[in-house]
């Protein structure tokens, strides 16, 4: 069912107390009343209220659902716990009131498949060099650390240093028809750079929209990553550039530079996560030995928290309070990153071997 984003600024706004004040699709305001444990599978108290007040031709939907679900065997638990799968669906849809997709996903686990033949691709674009941009010191740091950790987690990892607009072209193309996807659970895309708003840099300073980046990679452009996770991070700031303190840079280059937002920045489709190292129009901040805030958190974190099975949005959650807590040496800059996501089922990789 469609759905007018009147009508969902409206859902929001009933919400106000407990949503947080960003912008969001239909997709990922479901996701956040799932995550926050005010709706599941068997409580759709919620929703009902939502959308008897808001959209009541909604209603009819949700009863027909809980009625052929009355109808149907238990559904496949993971661990203790059940996540409704959400299907496919567009900006301006609600996903979960297409009935049909929704209980033919039903019985499907709730977390991503991750037993292929090989854990996937990882690609790591690290720019350190500009053709008259200062250079990334410390950029070399986060590319071995994500290297090692990716690897560790199964991944094929490649790392290209200092990528010009043409190269990263080259290297889009080859891994949208990359024959190791059929057989790969997950895909991950690094970019390590100067940024704007949206953007960011090549190597000779062209700026390049992260949609760019992430829309090779659609169902229907890759269709052998079609229904995996499709994972990306960027190291580069979102907007403000500052006068940092010794040791501290800022991935920021123009702050007037007006970009698409961050919700564009992802695809209008099912799978995909984007990490950006700080929330859009403000600085990401570098040390310049150690690496960035950013991508140092990330990689500590997948490293302590795989083992214990936390998913892919928990130990992000972490980061964001890890990164959060940060501050320079004056105590006066300090950084917050922010996950977009369209991930249907919780991302838990596999605990390495000893």
């Amino acid at each position: 069912e469609s759905i007018s984003s009147d009508n969902l600024k409206n859902m929001i706004f009933l919400q106000r107390d407990s949503i947080p004040k960003i912008q969001m699709t239909s997709l990922s305001f479901l996701a956040y009343l799932e995550r926050q444990g005010q709706i599941d599978e068997d409580n759709l108290k919620l929703l009902e209220d939502l959308c008897r007040r808001v959209v009541p031709n909604l209603v009819r939907k949700i009863e027909k659902y809980k009625r052929e679900k009355a109808s149907r065997a238990p559904p496949t638990r993971v661990g203790d716990k059940e996540l409704v799968s959400l299907p496919q669906g567009e900006e301006e849809t609600f996903p979960c009131y297409n009935m049909e997709p929704l209980s033919e996903a039903l019985p499907e686990t709730g977390v991503y498949r991750m037993n292929r033949k090989h854990r996937g691709h990882c690609v790591v674009v690290n720019n350190h060099t500009f053709t008259s941009m200062d250079d990334r010191p410390g950029t070399d740091k986060d590319a071995e650390h994500l290297k090692h950790v990716f690897e560790w987690l199964g991944f094929s990892v490649c790392v290209y240093d200092n990528v010009t607009k043409g190269r990263l072209d080259e290297v889009l193309q080859e891994y949208k028809s990359h024959p190791g996807h059929a057989d790969g659970d997950c895909f991950v895309f690094c970019v390590l750079s100067h940024g704007e708003y949206g953007a960011v840099y090549s190597s000779d300073e062209i700026l390049v929209p992260i949609q760019e980046i992430t829309s090779h990679f659609t169902a229907q452009k890759c269709p052998s990553l079609a229904h995996k996770p499709k994972l990306f991070f960027i190291q580069a700031c979102q907007g403000e550039e500052i006068q940092p303190p010794v040791y501290i840079e800022a991935d920021a280059v123009n702050p007037e530079h007006v970009a698409p937002s961050l919700q564009k920045s992802i695809p209008n489709e099912a799978d995909f996560l984007l990490g950006l190292a700080t929330v859009p129009g403000y600085k990401a901040l570098r040390h310049m030995v150690d690496g960035s805030w950013y991508i140092q958190s990330l990689c500590h974190h997948l490293k302590s928290l795989v083992p214990r099975n936390e998913d892919i949005l928990s130990i992000l959650t972490v980061v964001n309070r890890d990164v959060s807590q940060k501050a320079d040496s004056k105590g006066k800059w300090k950084q917050m990153p922010q996950p977009a996501f369209t991930l249907r089922k919780k991302l838990v990789f596999p605990v390495p071997p000893e």
